[in-house]
């Protein structure tokens, strides 16, 4: 399959745009920003993938509630390395079994958000006309309202499970995304590879997927990895408020509002999962300050 480079026009077709994707990411080495990024995405990948061999408990087993950090299990002789939690679940076992649940949903629902998002944005710019009105329009009415109401309303009405915050997420996300993408259309759509397409009788869909879409990914992908944040934050914050995985799943947001009360007491139960939020949100922004630098000495 040969990939065809870009054209004096700027013209640069999928397999251009994802070989030069490919070399971005490539680049970072150049950018400590987006390695420190990289390492710490990679940490946590790691300890989702290994989390049946390097878990020391069973995160839902309940064994010696109020556990101090550095506490030894009687039975066992297993270690709490930072303690359990009010009912006697060890901590850093539900951290790491935690982690998949992040790094499930949270791509999941960002990718469903960018397709939902590109495909509207792909139409509202390309075609013009009553596609921007409507989809506009659309659009302005689910941005007017707060994030977190409609993230409440929506998982409030139809029950909280992933595949629920999935389709919350997709639902008050894609608006963002569409706007962004219809930006980047607006100016492409007048090149000349664009008018070299229609003149060939090409269909709008192959226009819009083939000849624009990846000729637009340097700002996506950036906007993907700080989005990628935000959707971390957002299942955090519904696991917070109740409204994640049901329980006794572990999660990193429910686990904080389950012992929210004991933190002045037992700060180690809601401290350690609120830096596993951070740390893994921190990584998502460093990568995608990595990919800007490097996009702007390209």
């Amino acid at each position: 399959m040969a990939t065809v480079e870009a054209t004096p026009e700027g013209r640069q077709t999928t397999g251009g745009a994802l070989l030069k994707a490919l070399k971005s990411f490539a680049l970072l080495k150049e950018s400590w920003v987006g390695m420190v990024g990289v390492g710490i995405i990679i940490f946590w990948v790691l300890v989702a993938v290994l989390a049946p061999l390097i878990a020391p408990f069973d995160p839902l087993a309940t064994m010696q509630p109020f556990a101090k950090p550095g506490a030894v299990y009687a039975k066992t002789g297993g270690t709490f390395y930072l303690g359990a939690d009010h009912i006697g679940r060890d901590i850093l076992s539900r951290i790491i079994w935690g982690s998949r649940t992040v790094l499930i949903y949270a791509p999941l629902a960002t990718l469903s958000a960018y397709t939902v998002g590109i495909l509207m944005g792909l139409a509202a710019g390309y075609n013009r006309g009553w596609w921007d009105v409507v989809l506009s329009r659309i659009s302005d009415i689910i941005l007017s309202f707060p994030v977190l109401v409609l993230y409440i309303i929506i998982i409030a009405t139809i029950g909280a499970s992933g595949i629920n915050i999935i389709i919350a997420i997709t639902f008050a996300s894609a608006p963002g995304i569409m706007r962004i993408v219809r930006g980047l259309v607006l100016d492409l759509r007048n090149r000349d590879y664009v008018a070299a397409a229609q003149t060939r009788g090409e269909p709008p869909w192959y226009i819009m997927l083939v000849e624009i879409l990846p000729n637009a990914r340097g700002p996506l992908i950036v906007d993907a990895c700080l989005r990628l944040g935000y959707v971390i934050i957002t299942i955090g914050v519904l696991g917070f408020l109740g409204l994640g995985l049901p329980p006794p799943d572990p999660d990193w947001g429910g686990m904080i509002n389950e012992t929210r009360s004991m933190a002045m007491a037992f700060p180690h139960m809601t401290v350690f999962p609120c830096i596993a939020i951070s740390s893994l949100i921190l990584g998502f922004n460093l990568l995608a300050d990595g990919l800007r630098e490097i996009s702007l000495r390209d």
